[in-house]
């Protein structure tokens, strides 16, 4: 008897499904998994420096808060939207598009940017509700240093690289946890812990806590994202070259 058929692939950032829900529904995924995503990474920053002194344990535990906060989301919302809660990954995929590959079109890069960059903000102002604090403070958190901006760079492109280069390769369906695990490492190896998402990064702005950055750094950090993904394009290019059919 035939074998019995396997899962389906799972979409995720990078890769909107081949039977896209409706338009609204995406926006929605798009607008919660990010306010979902600023919620544990301003939530379990806001948490770690209650319980304890030692910044090194402080940024343990917003990284592992975020690594398994981020795997659980890309893998209920990857369906959806394509779990991409990044303005970056979402301009990269309309990019490639326009050359051909699969993504998003320039009107879904319309609605999806400002649901990503809404939910960020009311994602920082929930953790923020949930703990006491101002529901709007705006960071005071200077972030502006030239070495952190490299970071940014680093970051960014290192996350457009890893997505589309599983997409070039098919192991998309390995993504929830790639990501994750991605920038929970990148917080550590990055001098700037790996913002990599200009929604973010303006959603952290909001709040005036251990995972805030000032608002004169938010113009700054947001152009060192876009430069990332434009070098992560470029190596997604380089490095996953399609070669030549045999005649």
């Amino acid at each position: 008897p035939p074998a019995a058929p396997g899962p389906e692939p799972q979409p995720a950032p990078g890769a909107t499904p081949p039977q896209a829900p409706p338009l609204i529904s995406r926006a929605a995924a798009e607008l919660v998994g990010t306010a979902a995503l600023v919620t544990v990474v301003v939530g379990s920053g806001i948490q770690a420096t209650e319980l304890t002194q030692d910044v090194g344990l402080q940024l343990l535990a917003n990284s592992l808060a975020t690594v398994f906060g981020l795997g659980v989301l890309i893998t209920l919302l990857g369906p959806v939207s394509g779990a991409h809660f990044n303005p970056a990954v979402t301009l990269a995929e309309w990019w490639t598009a326009r050359r051909g590959g699969p993504g998003v079109t320039l009107r879904e890069v319309a609605v999806y940017v400002p649901a990503q960059v809404v939910g960020a903000i009311a994602g920082a102002v929930l953790a923020d509700a949930m703990f006491g604090e101002p529901l709007v403070k705006w960071s005071t958190h200077d972030r502006s240093a030239g070495h952190l901006l490299l970071g940014e760079v680093v970051a960014t492109a290192g996350l457009i690289l890893l997505i589309f280069g599983l997409a070039r390769t098919d192991r998309l369906r390995f993504a929830p946890v790639a990501v994750a695990s991605y920038i929970g490492a990148a917080y550590w190896f990055t001098s700037s812990t790996s913002f990599a998402n200009p929604a973010v990064t303006v959603g952290r702005a909001f709040s005036d806590t251990f995972a805030g950055i000032a608002p004169g750094s938010v113009p700054a950090f947001v152009g060192m994202q876009l430069v990332g993904a434009v070098v992560g394009l470029a190596l997604v290019a380089l490095v996953f070259m399609r070669g030549r059919s045999a005649e």
